[in-house]
């Protein structure tokens, strides 16, 4: 009878005569992680708004359509709005599309562009960004009016 309680136990069990535990995995590597593109392109778009010199993300018409859905009752922002990102297990590759405010190095703010992109996709997600290709689409000059629609109803 003992012999067949001591054979119906999982292995490593301990017991009287059994083997001592085996260790488990750390927490950390029992299961797995996906980061979805979108998750990376919120955390990307946030971050190059947050540089100064950018006046807007996304071309003409993405940003035109974008302030109409934001005018409608119930639209969110979005904040992923001129980012593409490729994310694979461990490394991501991200594309920015920016309107450049008029007076700024536009070298300059591409360069802060990519530090803080890389910054805060690599420390929230623990990804490798592998790359961030920046296209200024456009350049805001100081007397042009924003893009938004006027409001229908006064």
């Amino acid at each position: 009878m003992t012999d067949t309680a001591q054979r119906n136990r999982p292995e490593g069990s301990g017991g009287p005569g059994g083997s001592a535990k085996e260790p488990k995995a750390a927490p950390a590597e029992r299961g797995r992680t996906t980061i979805a593109d979108g998750v990376v392109e919120k955390i990307a778009g946030l971050a190059a708004r947050d540089v100064v010199g950018v006046h807007a993300m996304g071309s003409g018409i993405s940003r035109t359509f974008g302030a109409v859905r934001d005018r409608v009752p119930g639209g969110a922002k979005s904040v992923s709005r001129g980012v593409k990102a490729e994310v694979g297990e461990v490394q991501t590759a991200l594309d920015l599309e920016i309107v450049v405010d008029y007076g700024f190095a536009i070298a300059d703010v591409a360069r802060s562009v990519r530090e803080n992109v890389i910054s805060a996709v690599e420390r929230m997600t623990g990804l490798e960004v592998v790359e961030v290709n920046i296209a200024v689409s456009d350049v805001k000059l100081p007397d042009e009016e924003e893009d938004e629609p006027e409001p229908r109803l006064q």
